[in-house]
């Protein structure tokens, strides 16, 4: 017997099932549920909570499955062979991490699913109302920003797989979210990148009104400039927002220092060369 068939006869009893781990494997599928517990185990086998961990951890050992976090599992697909280690979609698993709170997947995250963003991105931000601490799952590191629930708004479902769908910050929110944590999406200029290349696709009312609802000051100056800097935006818009201007300035970008020319109408400190945000619409 040659090596590469012996490998695939070890493979081969590595991953297969039995009748038990066969059951809960097609039932997963036909619950449309590859991310599970030990709950669900207990569920759908009959299971003790003590038998449920022990099967559960034979499984991940020989391959089946796949620990993402401690009582939190996912189905590794067979056509995968020999791997052992399988994410997903890391929007799932961003959802399956928050829990039972609000959330939705959000900034650099949300612009790359809304097709904002030119290069992948390397983590996953998700905004929820628990307070979560970064996370590393399979060398992904899910980023959490928490908001208060009256700020849970203008929010979408997405699919992101064939059988799950996720909570997505919608154009609109996606851009109000990139001007408040622009630390989040790379900084300012590449929240303004991704406004240009979706411009014909936002409500400018609608982005007013949640800037407006909102209501953080620094969001609402930077709107302003973002809408004036790319003539986008009716008057009457850029009017309503002028009308909650206050006398203190705020920084363009928070991720750079605090310095560079003061612009009094928009009460704005340009801490990012004004040639640098403009030059987007020319790439």
């Amino acid at each position: 017997m040659g090596i590469l068939q012996k490998n695939n006869v070890k493979l081969k009893k590595l991953k297969t099932l039995g009748p038990q781990a066969a059951n809960l494997v097609t039932e997963l599928h036909e619950r449309g549920k590859p991310l599970f517990s030990h709950a669900d185990v207990v569920e759908i086998a009959g299971l003790k909570p003590k038998s449920a961990r022990n099967f559960v951890a034979s499984l991940v050992q020989r391959g089946v499955v796949t620990r993402l976090k401690p009582g939190l599992f996912i189905l590794v697909p067979f056509e995968l062979g020999r791997e052992r280690e399988y994410l997903g979609s890391p929007y799932v698993v961003a959802r399956e991490l928050v829990g039972s709170a609000d959330y939705y997947i959000s900034h650099a995250s949300a612009m790359e699913l809304h097709q904002m963003v030119t290069q992948p991105q390397l983590k996953v931000y998700t905004t929820t109302t628990r307070s979560i601490r970064p996370l590393f799952v399979l060398g992904t590191e899910f980023c959490f920003a928490r908001y208060k629930p009256e700020h849970m708004f203008g929010v979408v479902d997405q699919w992101v797989t064939k059988s799950e769908k996720v909570q997505v910050s919608d154009l609109e929110r996606t851009i109000i979210d990139g001007l408040k944590h622009s630390e989040y999406c790379g900084g300012f200029t590449e929240v303004a990148k991704g406004f240009w290349m979706r411009r014909d696709d936002l409500d400018i009312g609608r982005l007013v009104g949640y800037a407006l609802r909102l209501d953080i000051g620094a969001v609402i100056r930077r709107l302003g400039f973002l809408l004036e800097t790319f003539a986008v935006g009716s008057p009457q818009e850029i009017e309503r927002l002028q009308e909650h201007l206050t006398a203190t300035y705020a920084i363009l970008d928070p991720l750079l220092p605090g310095e560079g020319k003061f612009l009094a109408r928009w009460r704005l400190r340009l801490n990012v060369d004004f040639e640098e945000i403009v030059s987007v619409v020319r790439t």
